[in-house]
Order: structure tokens, then C-alpha cells, then sequence
């Protein structure tokens, strides 16, 4: 079965940081684009990062963040261990929302496409970040 699982969610203080691990199982990463999405409560669900996919045509081996988290927040992925990461550093209390990561195997030379939900497949159960003092 294809999953995907999260953790390294956490409190932490303001300018403090965390690393969100996604953890997948019965595909290879290396495939598909992932995505970070955040869902603060009563705000819809938002993209926050997303890496392309480094086997497969195309290919689309860097990252791309929304504004609000750029020059904070690193995505990386660990392709021995199938896993990718969120790097979250200089954490800000408008942070904090339930974190997902997920999937897709669509096929577009438009990169700007994977901040739409639609087209992620698979998707974690969520890890929870809150930021506060």
C-alpha cells in the first residue's frame, strides 16, 4: 500500500526550529514531485514548498517555496532513505497549522501546477507545529 507518514512536529518558541520528516513506503520518491502543505485552523489548506521530481522526464530537481517562508524554510529529500524533510528555522507563531506532506506523479512542464492540491495523490496523516511562547 502507498503511504506516506510525517513527524518531527512539535511546540517550539518563537525563532525556534524543527525538522518535518515524510517517511514513504511502496513508491520510490526519486518519481514524484512533494509537496508541503500547512492547514491553520479555519484557513484552507495552503502549499508551503514543493521539490520536483529528480527521476523521470522532465526532471525538476529545485525546490520552490511560498513567500512567507522563503530564506526560513529549506525542503530536501534523502532518496536512500526515501524520505523528505522540512527544514523550519526562525519559527513564527503564524506557523503554526497542521503540516502535510504529499505526492504526485502528474506530469507537466509547468512547475507553478504543483501548488495546486489537486494534483497530489497520496497524502500523510498531518504532524502538528505550534509556535508560542
Amino acid at each position: 500500500q502507498l503511504q506516506l507518514v510525517e513527524s518531527g512536529g512539535g511546540l517550539v518558541q518563537p525563532g525556534g526550529s524543527l525538522r518535518l520528516s515524510c517517511a514513504a513506503s511502496g513508491f520510490n520518491l526519486t518519481y514524484a514531485t512533494i509537496g508541503w502543505f500547512r492547514q491553520a485552523p479555519g484557513k484552507e489548506r495552503e502549499a508551503v514548498s514543493y521539490i520536483g521530481r529528480i527521476d523521470g522526464t522532465p526532471n525538476f530537481p529545485d525546490p520552490s517555496y511560498t513567500d512567507s517562508v522563503k530564506g526560513r524554510f529549506t525542503i530536501s529529500r534523502d532518496s536512500a532513505k526515501n524520505t523528505v524533510y522540512l527544514q523550519m528555522n526562525s519559527l513564527k507563531p503564524e506557523d503554526t497549522a497542521i503540516y502535510y506532506c504529499a505526492a504526485s506523479l502528474y506530469i507537466t512542464t509547468d512547475q507553478s501546477a504543483f501548488l495546486m492540491t489537486d494534483l497530489y495523490d497520496y497524502w500523510g496523516q498531518g504532524t502538528q507545529v505550534t509556535v508560542s511562547s
